[in-house]
């Protein structure tokens, strides 16, 4: 529902020379594109071309008349020049990293050969393998000895006590995010959708916040039962939340390339705001109504004892959900009709173009200011809106406390049936399906056509089902391989997991210098985008297992 943007005025023929007239233009390759020819004599409409380009094709659009007195025309798309196949340097990528992967499970493998294991410890550190001849257990249990378990000695007890799989979640929503962040290889499924709809790109920050509110539910649990007072967690809880809304603020935000610190334009709302004010309601709601004693409840419905004392819970969210459609649906916005959630633009005919988001954009524009806002929607990509909007703004902030809030259920699970493997995965495909249904009915199983369509700039409330759908069936199967049958231990994605806000703010503040950044010879490669992305995402796994290792973290 876009209006026709002008792409070129082809020149008319001339007919002595019999040469005739051409324009050269260039399209975009991501969606199918609608070609209108139009006529320069009374503006009538003489073919129309659907298709969808290729990328780095050559096309010739051949129009030729029929009939000059009815301007009766035949138009013919033929393919010059075939497109590339722009997915080939993703292929090869994969390869790579399987055999980077099959190398260190053969290396594994190969050391768990007592002969092979040996002879590695001996040319590494000879004294460790003259102790281990000379042990009565004929292996090496010295402090200065080669250990093949990349788990330090004095965190095996508490290592058995955490849930790796947590970690390992989130450190593979990170790794996403700053392979995201860094450009994804110039793909378009890599970066955020214009509007509505779902890419890859779009999964990982709510990801990030259900696994945050997931950490909730057990780190709120732990230190009441380790006895501290509820004031006390809720002071730690402020501290917590005003260094992440600084953080977001002074250290994140700012593109100080463009000058120092300035309130003139300093973007308020942001990724770091959002899950600082995200992990404030949600964490002193916990705390409310936690108790230190998470054992069974002593109630009718037994099956549901992780939801059902905590009924006043889930009232506070479905009044704030209940707030947010208002809001969204109701509130009126000058100039544009009521409930519209569209992007603007050249959106819905151009019809609304200052109408971006409807009520959220309203409601930001009014509370914060326009140059306090992110000036560069994705919106503006496709439907070449004009008016800034934030993405992290304050209206999707209430679903983002929804999606965490999912989260903390997901944690209340794992608290309430510790250690009982099938009801906890039981519970986690339940809560999956129904997040699907009610995305199902919310959108119709549509991208446009839903009730609520999905959306990541508004952060619909069937985004959030949606996403937290996802976010259940891939917790599931993390908890599955790497808590329930120690398969898998969750690296390489644990080490990053363990240091998130680390690796996070390191990955923003250092974007743009070498070794994550380098000038490229062809800017329009895809090959090179990704190398470069997925180097720069490499060096912070790499970074954070080196900061693992010399158990450095960096808590809030």
């Amino acid at each position: 529902q876009c209006l026709y943007q002008f792409l070129a005025f082809v020149p008319p023929s001339n007919e002595s020379l019999r040469k005739p007239g051409t324009a050269s233009v260039m399209v975009d390759t991501q969606h199918p594109l609608t070609l209108l020819l139009n006529s320069s004599v009374g503006d009538k409409d003489l073919c129309k071309i659907q298709y969808h380009f290729g990328e780095f094709g050559n096309y010739s659009l051949v129009v030729k008349a029929l009939s000059t007195s009815t301007q009766t025309v035949s138009c013919d798309l033929i393919i010059n020049e075939g497109p590339i196949n722009s997915y080939l340097p993703i292929l090869f990528a994969f390869l790579v990293y399987m055999g980077i992967l099959a190398i260190l499970i053969a290396g594994r493998l190969l050391m768990k050969i007592d002969p092979v294991r040996n002879w590695v410890y001996k040319k590494l550190n000879p004294r460790a393998t003259d102790r281990m001849i000379n042990s009565e257990l004929g292996s090496p249990n010295t402090t200065d000895s080669i250990n093949c378990d990349p788990t330090p000695h004095p965190w095996s007890t508490a290592s058995r006590r955490r849930l790796h799989s947590l970690d390992t979640f989130r450190g593979l929503s990170l790794v996403i995010m700053v392979f995201v962040n860094y450009g994804g290889g110039k793909y378009w499924f890599f970066k955020h959708e214009s509007w509505n709809g779902l890419t890859v790109a779009d999964l990982v920050f709510p990801w990030f916040v259900f696994i945050m509110g997931t950490s909730i539910a057990l780190a709120l649990g732990s230190m009441l039962r380790w006895g501290s007072s509820k004031w006390k967690v809720l002071r730690k809880i402020l501290w917590r939340t005003f260094v992440l809304i600084l953080l977001g603020i002074i250290v994140v935000n700012p593109n100080y390339c463009l000058g120092p610190l300035s309130w003139d334009n300093l973007r308020i709302p942001g990724v770091l705001q959002r899950l600082g004010f995200t992990y404030l309601v949600v964490a002193a709601l916990e705390l409310l109504f936690a108790r230190a004693d998470s054992g069974s409840w002593e109630g009718r419905f037994p099956a549901l004892q992780d939801i059902l004392p905590y009924w006043p819970q889930w009232i506070f969210i479905l009044v704030l959900e209940a707030i947010w459609l208002c809001l969204t649906f109701l509130l009126p916005v000058p100039d544009c009709p009521r409930g519209y959630i569209g992007p603007g633009g050249i959106g819905d005919f151009g019809k609304y173009p200052n109408c971006t988001g409807g009520a959220a954009g309203y409601i930001d524009r009014l509370l914060l200011g326009e140059k306090h806002m992110y000036q560069h929607p994705s919106s503006g990509v496709i439907y070449q809106s004009t008016m800034p909007y934030d993405p992290e703004g304050i209206l999707g902030t209430i679903n983002s406390i929804v999606m965490a809030f999912l989260g903390l259920q997901a944690g209340k699970i794992t608290l309430f049936y510790k250690d009982q493997h099938k009801q906890i995965m039981s519970r986690f495909v339940i809560w999956g399906i129904v997040m699907g249904i009610i995305s199902a009915i919310l959108t119709k199983c549509s991208k446009e056509e839903g009730f609520i369509p999905i959306n990541k700039n508004l952060w619909s409330i069937s985004y959030v089902t949606t996403t937290s759908c996802f976010a259940f069936i891939l917790l599931l199967l993390i908890y599955y391989f790497v808590d329930v049958k120690k398969w898998w231990s969750g690296a390489p994605f644990l080490y990053p997991g363990m240091n998130s806000i680390l690796v996070y703010i390191g990955h923003q503040v250092f974007a743009n210098y070498f070794p994550f950044k380098w000038k490229m010879q062809d800017s329009q490669s895809h090959a090179e985008h990704l190398t470069q992305n997925l180097i720069a995402t490499t060096l912070w796994v790499v970074i954070s297992y080196i900061l693992y290792r010399r158990r450095i973290f960096w808590k809030i």
